[in-house]
This record gives C-alpha cells, sequence and structure tokens, in this order.
C-alpha cells in the first residue's frame, strides 16, 4: 500500500435513514444493515491505500458502547457526538473542511446534498480522489454533479449487504438476468 492516506466518511443516520425510509419501509432488521467491515476493505482495496474510517453519530450523551466497540473492532473510529441541530452533517463538514489542508483522498458515505460545498472544494484539487457512496438512485444530484467525483452503490459495488434489497433501479442490459424476475 502506498503512504497516501483515504479518509472515509460515514453518515451513518443518513444510511440508516435512507435503507429504512426509502428502500425497506420500516426500520431496518440487524440483517438487512451495511456490512461496516466491507465497506472499509473495499475502499482500501478499491483505492489501493490505507484508511481512516470516522463513523459519525448522534447520541443523547449516552455512548452506544455496543455499537461503538463493534466499529472499534472493525477499525473505523467512532465520533459520538451531541448538541442541538444536524450535529452529524456539521462534523462532517467541519472534517471535510480540514482534509483540504490534507494529501488525502476523501470518500462520503452519504446521500445529503448538504455536503456538496465540501465535496466541491476537496475535488477542485486533481490529485484528489473524491468519492459519494449509498444508494445510487438515492444519490443528491448536488452530490452527483461534483465534478469528478465517483459514486458507488453500497450494495452493488461495495457489497455491503448479507442480504439482496428490495430496490428499484435501473439495469444496464449487459447485467440483466430475467431470472432475477421470473
Amino acid at each position: 500500500m502506498s503512504e497516501r492516506r483515504s479518509y472515509l466518511l460515514v453518515d451513518g443516520e443518513n444510511i440508516d435513514a435512507t435503507l429504512g425510509q426509502s428502500i425497506l419501509g420500516r426500520r431496518p432488521n440487524p440483517e438487512e444493515r451495511p456490512r461496516w467491515n466491507k465497506l472499509l476493505h473495499f475502499l482500501e482495496d478499491d483505492w489501493e491505500q490505507p484508511v481512516t474510517a470516522l463513523f459519525f453519530l448522534a447520541t443523547n450523551g449516552e455512548v452506544p458502547m455496543s455499537f461503538v466497540q463493534a466499529l472499534i473492532a472493525m477499525g473505523y473510529k467512532p465520533v459520538p457526538l451531541s448538541g442541538e441541530g444536524k450535529i452529524v452533517d456539521i462534523a462532517i463538514q467541519r472534517t471535510a473542511e480540514a482534509l483540504l489542508e490534507r494529501d488525502a483522498d476523501v470518500a462520503l458515505v452519504s446521500h445529503d446534498a448538504d455536503f456538496a460545498p465540501q465535496m466541491t472544494a476537496l475535488a477542485e484539487d486533481d490529485d484528489r480522489r473524491v468519492a459519494a457512496i449509498g444508494f445510487n438512485e438515492l444519490m443528491s444530484g448536488d452530490l452527483r454533479r461534483v465534478p469528478g467525483i465517483e459514486i458507488m452503490d453500497l450494495e452493488y459495488d461495495v457489497e455491503a449487504f448479507n442480504t439482496t434489497l428490495p430496490r428499484v433501479h435501473v439495469i444496464d442490459i449487459d447485467d440483466f438476468d430475467p431470472l432475477d424476475f421470473i
């Protein structure tokens, strides 16, 4: 692996809400949630460099220890936050802005348009890779319009799920298998 580093910024709240509201129509069961370790390994392999994985989560002043311990065991740095407003968004935006000063690549795991200005600023460095990871059909148009951004699908590209999700999406004819529908 090279000296260069990637930063993985995970908006777990956004992924969980999108999965529950837009795909499943209910709260995800544990087996339907992403395997976060698969995401970390995917990015390490795909970008061929070490990854610092930050998982931002809103708390009510209490650290969800079992989840935090699981994240740590997978190689993530949990960032438990408290406060008023969109605290996870604020923390990710500040982190992305701080990364402007680092010689590093950045992957954001969120669908949220609120991050487009920071991702655009990061993408202005032609030597930096930037990516948005989530559900392709639900990705913000503002994130899609970031020049040079890579859009990666959490289920299809990353293969972060142990189950097939009930998604409706456009299928490239070369990937179409009628057995999936009959």
